[in-house]
């Protein structure tokens, strides 16, 4: 599943639409979207893993899912989910994800502040919903929407092992300074995974994500395919990764 940094860039490719007309619908989405014939794109926005294409009165919802994809002036050997087409031939494609109309203003549908690579992001309400979550392993907090927007699996491993805390440590048994570096990190971690992923090199800066022994003391790494009420696989140093908590 794609994570925030990725659909920042989706985002930012996709700008170029904004503005414009959409001339030609298609797609095998069960959603209405012949609605959006004949109506202007306003704005490509972002909240953690979701697309926003946002139109006069409503906005359009793209959850890529697990095997999600895009092409811009391009197509792939399966049909769209969602195909616009704009002028001089230009065309938006989405395969296999997820379509829906959020209708009024976006602002009814999303706290910005929790998104952890917008500009309206507000480390010190992060902190407090945590606190506010004391038997929550720190694993689960992560991935938590309602929390970190846009963190995925990835950058969860990650941002852990960066700040040397286990995975099923519990979020109130961390001391106040290792919850603030928790926060901190999400956020630092998504803009690093960003910058190396415009540059190509993003998997030659994984540490511990699909790797099988710890680059800071090379102890071999504890692989779990599934962690938390989340459930999903974790990679962690027992040496230097510490367990708060029971």
């Amino acid at each position: 599943m794609p994570e925030g940094p990725s659909i920042v860039i989706l985002r930012e490719a996709a700008a170029r639409f904004a503005k414009r007309r959409v001339l030609r619908v298609s797609g095998n989405s069960r959603q209405d979207i012949d609605r959006l014939y004949n109506k202007t794109l306003r704005a490509v926005r972002s909240w953690g893993k979701h697309v926003l294409l946002e139109f006069d009165g409503f906005s359009v919802r793209i959850h890529l899912l697990l095997f999600g994809s895009y092409r811009i002036n391009a197509d792939k050997d399966k049909p769209p989910r969602l195909s616009l087409g704009f002028s001089k031939g230009e065309v938006l494609n989405f395969y296999a994800c997820s379509v829906t109309f959020l209708e009024g203003d976006l602002d009814d549908h999303y706290d910005w502040s929790a998104d952890v690579m917008s500009d309206a992001w507000d480390a010190a309400a992060a902190r407090r919903k945590l606190r506010a979550r004391p038997d929550t392993l720190v694993a689960d907090a992560l991935l938590d929407q309602d929390l970190f927007a846009g963190v995925g699996n990835i950058i969860k491993n990650e941002v852990l092992h960066r700040i040397r805390v286990h995975p099923e440590s519990r979020v109130g048994a961390l001391p106040a300074r290792k919850l603030a570096e928790l926060v901190h990190q999400a956020r630092e971690y998504s803009f690093d995974f960003y910058r190396w992923k415009q540059a190509y090199v993003l998997r030659k800066h994984f540490q511990v994500h699909g790797k099988t022994s710890c680059p800071r003391d090379g102890t071999p790494l504890t692989y779990r395919k599934q962690v938390g009420l989340a459930k999903r696989r974790a990679f962690w140093c027992e040496r230097c990764q510490r367990r708060y908590g029971d």
